[in-house]
């Protein structure tokens, strides 16, 4: 009877060392000191495989699926089958049983390239010959959330982490008052909402940080951004005593992924306070960049863009709004003319100034959605008909960070059905962007259940005709 009280309160330690010989114990002792485990919860900065042309990523995330052929892939011979089925065998197919329509859209070519871009985007035109336009885009399910799993995270259906996450668990942060990896998305949340920046099995510390880029005020944009009650001395001594108290308890359960996160978002924190204002306080920038720009929601977003990579935050992913904006399935023209003017000024902005700035060689810049649209359009036909949803053939363009500028990589047929030439899934973009960053996606992997996983999981293939 005496020795129940003391059997009740045995800790799992303690059951793994007395219990089978102490098997358990030398198996636990093995996966502690696993050398993938060692700084598995820290954002400092690491040395990639071998040096990578881009130190960063800003993905401009077209949300919705932007339409390639009337934006960045004309399709001039549309026109001869206007109003008619392109093939009858697809009569009965919802998403291309419609009638074929041409873009309304005036293409042109620019630069010394001769790169052709629609009406819609003359600002980003200019800077033609620094986009390396991937027309043969493909993926998996043309519906938003698996496409957004698809382009974010490398599964549409399982749970998996981010190109973010994957990107700060290889690297690291160059700033370690800052997230590594930090999210912007103006009022509310896209399609699949945090799922797109989750890192799943990776440590929580990892995962990306959301700011809701409506505000203007950095008291607004990072909540809980001051603390009205302690200065910062005494702040500081509070943590400390708080973390000390969170690493006792730590040390008495071993490898806990989500305490050591918890433990280390809190430092985190604190570090903010001072340098996240500094960061999403446009105030200091010269009016002359702040015009560049422009003083709209997409403006503030791409300069805060910049001002974070400029700072060290290794991926920097923006939505273009809520939902998904650009999923014009009616009233394609008046929303993408809409859509486009709101971020032509800004994004050809982004390229000048990361240009400016020394900063575009070693920045890899990405422009697109989860999906394009179809070169039908749905029924009935008038004159607020829109596009359905298209994977086998979309269009998405990436400058700076190590890719060729001034091309065009794959191509679809004649009327945009599909990728005839060098289709690109979107494995194999997921590669391209970590041998960039200077990673073997093959080899940037995490022990989870057992067996080793990555971001291309048993796929993909660097493309190497678009690399500089």
């Amino acid at each position: 009877m005496n020795q129940r009280p003391h059997l009740m309160s045995i800790d799992r330690r303690q059951l793994l060392r007395q219990s089978g010989m102490g098997i358990g114990m030398l198996a636990l002792s093995g996966l502690l000191n696993d050398e993938r485990c060692e700084a598995a919860y820290s954002q400092a900065a690491k040395e990639p495989h071998f040096p990578g042309r881009a130190k960063r990523v800003i993905h401009l995330f077209a949300n919705g699926g932007p339409s390639q052929i009337d934006s960045f892939d004309p399709k001039p011979a549309l026109k001869k089958f206007a109003g008619k089925t392109l093939d009858p065998k697809l009569a009965r197919d919802k998403r291309l049983g419609g009638v074929a329509r041409p873009s309304s859209f005036k293409f042109q070519r620019h630069g010394e390239s001769g790169l052709q871009v629609s009406e819609l985007f003359p600002n980003i035109a200019q800077h033609v010959d620094k986009l390396c336009v991937i027309r043969s885009m493909v993926s998996d399910v043309p519906n938003h959330e698996p496409g957004l799993m698809m382009m974010n995270c490398g599964d549409i259906v399982r749970p998996r982490p981010s190109v973010g996450s994957w990107t700060l668990y290889g690297l690291g942060t160059e700033n370690q008052s800052l997230p590594g990896f930090i999210v912007m998305c103006p009022k509310g949340l896209p399609t699949a909402a945090t799922a797109n920046w989750r890192s799943a099995f990776l440590p929580g510390i990892f995962q990306g940080t959301h700011v809701d880029t409506q505000y203007t005020d950095p008291e607004e944009l990072i909540a809980n951004i001051g603390n009205d009650f302690l200065v910062g001395d005494r702040q500081k001594r509070q943590l400390d005593l708080i973390q000390d108290l969170n690493q006792l308890h730590l040390d008495q359960r071993g490898e806990d992924q989500a305490l050591s996160a918890r433990i280390e978002s809190l430092e985190l924190a604190f570090r903010m306070q001072g340098e996240s204002r500094d960061a999403f306080d446009l105030s200091d920038e010269p009016k002359h960049i702040r015009d560049l720009y422009g003083d709209t929601l997409q403006g503030r977003q791409m300069l805060i863009a910049r001002r974070l990579s400029q700072r060290g935050v290794r991926y920097v992913q923006v939505y273009h709004g809520a939902g998904q904006p650009w999923d014009s399935h009616a009233a394609l023209d008046r929303n993408h003319r809409r859509l486009a003017g709101e971020c032509d000024q800004p994004i050809a902005a982004l390229l000048a100034d990361l240009e400016q700035q020394g900063l575009l060689d070693e920045t890899l810049v990405i422009w697109g959605g989860e999906m394009g649209r179809t070169p039908t359009v749905q029924l009935p036909v008038n004159a607020n008909t829109g596009r359905d949803h298209h994977v086998d053939g979309f269009t998405i363009w990436m400058a700076g960070g190590g890719v060729r500028g001034g091309m065009a990589y794959g191509e679809t047929d004649e009327v945009g059905l599909e990728a005839v030439q060098n289709r690109m899934h979107v494995h194999d973009l997921h590669a391209t962007i970590l041998h960039l960053l200077g990673f073997d996606h093959t080899r940037l992997t995490y022990r989870y259940a057992g067996r080793d996983f990555r971001l291309t999981d048993v796929h993909g293939n660097v493309v190497k005709d678009i690399l500089a």
